[in-house]
């Protein structure tokens, strides 16, 4: 009887991966939308560095403005003026300060 388990469990463990990988399963559902990512207009920022987060998305660097007031797309001001667009709260505005106020 304790073989006869054994080899079942071992059977199901060789074969669920198959069944989890198997395109069907996926057939008609719809992957969540991603957030749209407002870019923020160049001409008002310093800076022009963009990083690659976590999710894959190009994300422009913190910045600072000619004008100090928040561009279109920040989402925190960072400890030394610049303005984050980060998507994540994890790492905002590291190296430049911590996180001062959240947009």
């Amino acid at each position: 009887m304790k073989r006869f388990i054994l080899a079942a469990l071992a059977a199901l463990t060789l074969t669920a991966p198959a069944y989890a990988l198997d395109p069907s399963t996926y057939q008609g559902q719809t992957p969540p939308a991603r957030p749209h990512i407002q870019q923020p207009d160049e001409s008002a920022l310093l800076e022009h560095g963009h990083y690659r987060n976590t999710d894959g998305n190009s994300i422009h660097s913190p910045a600072h403005t000619s004008s100090n007031q928040a561009p279109v797309g920040a989402t925190a001001k960072c400890g030394d003026g610049s303005f984050s667009f980060s998507q994540h709260h994890g790492g905002t505005c590291s190296r430049h300060g911590g996180v001062v106020s959240w947009l």
